[in-house]
């Protein structure tokens, strides 16, 4: 019998204890004894998948300008707190190293949708090891290609706002559960999803007891980022899963 998957994930790496989006950042998740991260990608300009979260540099690094546009000897060379940006590539050896459950979100910049998400299937057939990952994106097209390219793997529809049509269009995407905002999550909307053979997955929490209420209504996941506020919890949820 196949263990639950994880149901704690540290936010972009190293939720708020270390840089986002970093190889420090996954280490520290892992370090603590969570069995699960969340990291965001996105192509550079020179199209190499990267872990970064703003189409712009200027928050995260020490650069300046669009990420899309930013040729990989520039991109590679800034500080993104202690370390480079990293390549999705070192992201995935790292994963696979620490026996890491990825929750992959393809991230495309505006246009580059369909050009990203082949860019991450691509990297994953050439070389995932470990626990297989799971992807989620807010781009129908995105998860499109990757039904396509790695129909084996699962997908999540990421959403911060419901649709009317959104039955019908996780139908249509193929995915296995849905990533939603806090506000989102209802005890009727979990039950509805449930019926429909959809997980429930909720982003991003600050406080523990709030974890407790989301499990408590059928929630699958949670998304957290003071990653040492929920270590009791995680490391509770690690013993559970053997």
């Amino acid at each position: 019998m196949l263990a639950p998957p994880p149901r704690y994930f540290a936010h972009r790496g190293g939720g708020t204890l270390a840089p986002e989006n970093t190889l420090a950042g996954i280490r520290l998740a892992a370090r603590l004894g969570y069995q699960a991260v969340e990291f965001d990608v996105m192509l550079s300009g020179s199209g190499t998948p990267l872990l970064i979260h703003d189409e712009t540099l200027e928050r995260t690094t020490n650069g300046s300008g669009a990420v899309a546009t930013t040729d990989d000897a520039t991109l590679f060379a800034l500080d993104a707190g202690g370390e480079p940006p990293p390549r999705f590539a070192q992201a995935a050896r790292l994963c696979g190293e620490l026996g890491l459950l990825a929750n992959i979100e393809v991230k495309p910049a505006a246009g580059r949708e369909r050009e990203t998400a082949a860019c991450v299937a691509a990297a994953v057939k050439a070389g995932w090891s470990g626990v297989p990952p799971l992807f989620s994106s807010f781009s129908h097209t995105a998860l499109q290609v990757l039904q396509a390219e790695l129909p084996d793997l699962p997908r999540a529809w990421l959403l911060d706002g419901l649709p009317d049509d959104w039955r019908s269009t996780a139908r249509r995407l193929g995915v296995v559960a849905l990533h939603l905002d806090l506000a989102l999550v209802t005890p009727g909307l979990v039950g509805e999803c449930a019926g429909l053979g959809l997980a429930v997955r909720a982003y991003t929490l600050q406080t523990p007891a709030l974890a407790d209420y989301l499990f408590g209504i059928g929630v699958a996941g949670v998304f957290v980022d003071p990653l040492d506020r929920f270590l009791p919890q995680a490391l509770a949820d690690r013993s559970a899963n053997g």
